[in-house]
């Protein structure tokens, strides 16, 4: 057993059980022993890989699509939320700078050692650091994370009996789950928003802690774009029969691990985003939604191709677009905005659907 894991343990013991998101926000975000206090692993040595590990192009065609976004809204910020090791901002200035575009660079970190890291990784770039979305205000700008929702806390939740319960985590000689009534009304209002009944017996995630994040970047913009990279589904798939047993997952050393009692602290936990979600909440909080694509189309609307020179890049960019292996289609992309006035046209989402969907 670690020291994270007797921590937990007692305080279980001294308090009785906790929620499934309390249990993974230690996991994860213990000031101390949590995952990404720590240092999350990534990379080929590490436990998982972003976009922005398989190379410089990833950043540099969003470096594209985050100027074009800019001079749309008439903005001069770009605000990146989870930066990880600072290598996509790294990416993303160089060319700015490469192409002699001037901007001003925000990143919100909650982490001490990841704020270390990107420091001294982005030492020279003139970058403002900032512990939460609510520091900020009549930002005139882009808003962007990669990979960042799926690493919110989450609560889980369980159809039994035609009621909704939620597991916490006990201890009994270890780690276990039992079952209590949901901790916040704003759980069953989740489902009520997406006009979502569970089936019974169905079990599934419940991220309240991204409305929240939604909340305060709707209150930090003036004027321009929420841009959203992450790896979920529509409610429709979300919510379907052969996932009745969530989108919960750790990973160790690039192996899916299912169980998140063990290596707590030491492995990576996540759920997929409900994009359904994040647009309908995020036009409750005047977000509307200006495209949905895959990151295929997205980078390559971005202009990826274009800056692909070599034989050994064009092998990274297969990566990153292609579907079944690549991130292609696993990783999807919404764009949002406030403030901004009449029809907008952004080459990065040429090949967006005109009217996406995200009903059931």
């Amino acid at each position: 057993m670690n020291r994270l894991e007797e921590f937990i343990r007692d305080r279980i013991l001294r308090e009785g059980p906790i929620t499934f998101r309390d249990f993974m926000e230690l996991a994860l975000y213990h000031p101390e022993l949590g995952y990404y206090s720590r240092g999350p692993a990534i990379g080929r040595e590490g436990d998982f890989f972003t976009s922005s590990s398989v190379g410089d192009l990833f950043g540099r065609a969003l470096a594209l699509a985050l100027k074009e976004m800019l001079e749309v809204s008439g903005g001069d910020t770009l605000v990146e939320m989870g930066a990880g090791t600072g290598d996509l901002a790294a990416d993303v200035l160089s060319e700015f700078r490469r192409r002699g575009w001037g901007v001003r660079y925000v990143i919100v970190e909650k982490s001490p050692a990841l704020v270390e890291l990107q420091k001294k990784r982005l030492s020279g770039f003139g970058v403002e650091w900032a512990s939460s979305v609510s520091e900020l205000s009549g930002v005139r700008g882009v808003f962007f994370s990669n990979e960042l929702v799926d690493a919110f806390p989450v609560h889980v939740v369980e159809k039994r009996d035609g009621r909704l319960w939620e597991v916490c985590v006990d201890w009994r000689d270890g780690f276990c789950e039992v079952l209590a009534p949901p901790s916040s009304p704003l759980i069953e209002e989740f489902f009520s928003m997406q006009g979502v009944e569970l089936a019974e017996g169905f079990r599934t995630e419940v991220n309240l802690e991204m409305l929240e994040w939604l909340s305060q970047v709707a209150s930090a913009i003036d004027v321009g774009f929420l841009l959203t990279i992450d790896y979920g589904y529509t409610s429709a798939e979300f919510y379907a029969d052969y996932r009745s047993r969530g989108t919960l997952m750790c990973y160790w050393r690039h192996t899916p691990v299912e169980d998140p009692y063990i290596r707590v602290g030491e492995q990576d936990m996540t759920s997929h985003v409900n994009f359904s979600v994040l647009a309908a909440y995020g036009e409750r909080l005047g977000l509307e939604v200006v495209g949905f694509t895959n990151q295929a189309n997205f980078l390559i609307d971005a202009g990826i191709l274009e800056l692909a020179k070599e034989p050994s890049e064009m092998l990274k960019v297969k990566t990153l677009i292609m579907p079944g292996q690549g991130m292609g289609e696993t990783f999807k992309v919404l764009v949002q905005q406030k403030g901004i006035k009449g029809k907008i046209n952004l080459r990065c989402l040429s090949h967006a659907p005109k009217r996406p969907s995200f009903s059931l």
